[in-house]
Parts: C-alpha cells; sequence; structure tokens
C-alpha cells in the first residue's frame, strides 16, 4: 500500500533524487520529445527533462498555491522510497485550473491504483486540470476521467472539463537548458562518439518522429472529436 504526500516546498534530498531518476527512467513515458533509446540524441533529452524537473521543484516557495506543487506516493512499509509522483502547476489566475506536467509510477507498482490516486488528489485541489500526453497514453486518462479537447503538436490535449481554461499557467523556460554548458558537452561527447552524419541523421530520426506522433495525435482527435473534423 502507499501514502500520499502533498509538498509545497522542495522535497528532501531523498526524495528528490528518486524522482528525478523516475523522470529519466521512464523518459520515453513522460517527455516531450520521447526519442526511441537508439536514437543518439536519447541521452541528450534525457538530461534535459530531467533538468526542466529539477527547475521546477527548485522553484517551490512553501507556498499552498506556489507555482509548482508535488504529489508524492511513499511505500508505507518504507516511506522514504518513492513509489510515484505528479508534479502539477496551479494557475494564478483560475482557482479551479492546473496543468499536469508530469505524472510517473514505479514500473513495479503499476495497475495498483497509484496513478489514480494521485490524479485524484490533484484534482481535489484543482478540478479543473489539463494536461498533455502521447496519443497511445489518451485511452488511459480516458479511463480516469478526462476528455480529449485538441491535438497540440505531437500531443493530445486533456481536460477535467470540456474546455479550456483561461488562466496562464507557468512553464520552465528550456532555452537556457540547451544553451548551457552541460548541454554542451553532452552534444559534443555525443558528436565525438557517432559522428557528425550520425547525428544529422539522429535529428531526421526526431523530426520524423515527431511528425508521426502529430499526425497520430491528430487521427485521434478527429476519431473523438468527428463533428470538430468536419469544419
Amino acid at each position: 500500500m502507499f501514502t500520499l504526500s502533498h509538498l509545497n516546498s522542495t522535497p528532501p534530498e531523498s526524495l528528490k533524487s528518486q524522482v528525478l531518476q523516475m523522470v529519466v527512467d521512464y523518459f520515453g513515458d513522460v517527455s516531450v520529445v520521447p526519442l526511441l533509446p537508439s536514437n543518439p540524441l536519447y541521452q541528450l533529452y534525457q538530461y534535459v527533462i530531467g533538468y526542466e524537473v529539477h527547475l521546477h521543484l527548485q522553484s517551490m516557495n512553501a507556498e499552498t498555491e506556489g507555482p509548482v506543487q508535488l504529489l508524492l506516493a511513499l511505500d508505507d512499509e518504507d516511506p522514504s522510497r518513492v513509489l510515484g509522483f505528479a508534479l502539477y502547476l496551479p494557475s494564478p489566475d483560475d482557482a479551479a485550473a492546473c496543468s499536469l506536467a508530469y505524472l510517473a509510477v514505479d514500473a513495479g507498482h503499476r495497475r495498483q491504483g497509484i496513478g489514480r490516486a494521485l490524479l485524484q488528489r490533484v484534482l481535489a485541489h484543482r478540478p479543473h486540470l489539463e494536461l498533455a500526453c502521447a496519443a497511445d497514453k489518451v485511452p488511459l486518462f480516458e479511463a480516469l476521467g478526462l476528455q480529449v479537447l485538441a491535438a497540440q503538436g505531437a500531443q493530445v490535449l486533456m481536460s477535467s472539463r470540456d474546455y479550456r481554461s483561461s488562466g496562464m499557467v507557468a512553464v520552465a523556460d528550456l532555452a537556457p537548458v540547451f544553451a548551457s554548458t552541460e548541454v554542451r558537452q553532452i552534444h559534443a561527447y555525443l558528436l565525438k562518439q557517432h559522428g557528425q552524419r550520425a547525428m544529422q541523421q539522429a535529428e531526421k530520426q526526431r523530426d520524423q518522429h515527431l511528425d508521426a506522433l502529430a499526425l497520430q495525435a491528430q487521427q485521434l482527435v478527429d476519431e473523438r472529436l468527428p463533428s470538430r473534423a468536419l469544419h
């Protein structure tokens, strides 16, 4: 069994490291750019998503409705162990709304109600929840009560209501991450390891993969909202 813990300040390092490790381990499930492990850019984007979540956690300011809120599912037998987490961003302009940035559950503890419990707790705080996910994750969130609103690039926008919130939601600015020394070093290492031609091919594969995901997202939206597809 598990216990949910709601944090509004940066978690202790032991818990934070587990959250970050989960993000890296389940990169393909939670990333906006879910590259295949065979792509040489995979490691680079793994680092970037980990750094993005790190920035979110560091921005937690101990306010009840601060810019970032974190829910942890902790093992009842070992409360120092994280079984899952939900990181969401409350809208400062809409008291009912939030955006779910990340939701992940330990692979060995899935199908035990952890994801549902995390989502329900977020909804208890902010009933108008929005998220973006890959097309293949839509049935999972539909089973949890969310509905499809629109295609959004390579992802599908979903909500607990049948309309978007008018409130603004903060997002991490990743431009400094991509320009950082660490990312440049990782890219230089990958370039040396694989060669320029392979890296150019990796970028091409990335773009083709995202185009395919965008097509899947639009096709799913057209299936779920056929009346909208006619206009």
